[in-house]
């Protein structure tokens, strides 16, 4: 674990309460669906049982012993040089703080280290969104595509890359 402050703590390998703490760290920040909840907890208990194997990988960040923010990422199947960044969240207090940056950076950086050359990350186009693009737009990834009605109608994917 290292320290960025007095209060704060990293880590990158994951503890079977995460998967509780990614629940409600997720579903506080107001921007997922109760199936996307679920999802991102089922992601922390999938490492949690099948390790490096699972293709995921964590990043995490606690105050005072409480989750505040996390991501996570993987290489993606069939690239040798290509990896998602399927989860960021921070929670609400700590949005704004910069700690959404140091965690990307974070997070970038140990996808260089594994030999990754990009890094894809993909959000909705509807306006509650909006923060999320110009979040990574802020942090030097580009728009790679746009599908229109992808996650319903008026709902687009907007995917977005990093080359490292």
């Amino acid at each position: 674990m290292s320290e960025i402050s007095s209060d704060a703590a990293w880590r990158e390998e994951v503890r079977p309460e995460d998967v509780e703490a990614v629940r409600a760290l997720v579903a506080a920040t107001g921007f997922f669906s109760a199936e996307e909840v679920t999802i991102a907890a089922e992601l922390v208990a999938e490492r949690l049982e099948n390790g490096a194997e699972s293709g995921y990988e964590f990043v995490m960040v606690e105050r005072n012993g409480e989750l505040v923010g996390y991501s996570c990422y993987g290489r993606i199947p069939c690239s040798t040089v290509s990896w998602d960044l399927y989860w960021i969240a921070v929670a609400p207090g700590g949005q704004g703080s910069g700690l959404g940056r140091r965690i990307l950076a974070l997070t970038e950086q140990r996808i260089a280290e594994a030999g990754g050359r990009a890094c894809y990350a993909e959000t909705s186009g509807r306006d509650l969104y909006a923060p999320t693009r110009a979040f990574y737009v802020r942090t030097g990834y580009d728009t790679a595509a746009v599908f229109e009605d992808f996650y319903g109608p008026g709902d687009a994917k907007y995917v977005f890359v990093k080359r490292f």
